[in-house]
């Protein structure tokens, strides 16, 4: 799928008679992945010339790539800047990444907590890029009254 047909893949939604935000067809995923430290040794912002010299973590560009290959959508979300384009986009096309797009400017740091209206899912990378298992844990989740 190339990034511009993205958009023909969305299904209309509503909610109470209202047309809402269009969604994904049902198994199709919306992978956003950083890239420092999760497909590749983590470089700082501060020393760009080490970004065309990281090692590649291999089951990373395996399993991306195969979830590209199934039809999900795949965009890099990093705390690089505008400026580190064309350094990240020739290191991911030399290695072989395929992928829809990139998303600069993430906020440094970490401790990322998420809020949408959306269904978010968020796995934390610890050294081992794999297919992903199901597994019970325990999320903090807004008290609507319900259970």
């Amino acid at each position: 799928m190339k990034t511009e047909d993205l958009d023909k893949n969305l299904l209309a939604a509503a909610q109470d008679g209202c047309t809402i935000s269009p969604i994904l067809p049902e198994g199709i995923k919306n992978y956003l992945i950083d890239i420092d430290g999760t497909i590749c040794d983590d470089i700082p912002n501060e020393e760009p010339e080490r970004m065309l010299t990281a090692a590649v973590y291999p089951d990373a560009l395996i399993t991306l790539n195969k979830w590209h290959d199934e039809g999900h959508i795949i965009f890099f979300f990093t705390s690089r800047t505008e400026e580190h384009r064309d350094y990240t986009e020739q290191w991911l096309k030399q290695h072989g990444f395929k992928y829809h797009g990139i998303i600069f400017g993430k906020p440094r740091g970490g401790n990322y907590h998420w809020i949408d209206n959306h269904l978010v899912k968020a796995t934390r990378y610890k050294g081992q890029f794999t297919d992903l298992i199901d597994k019970e844990v325990t999320i903090q989740v807004f008290n609507d009254g319900q259970n």
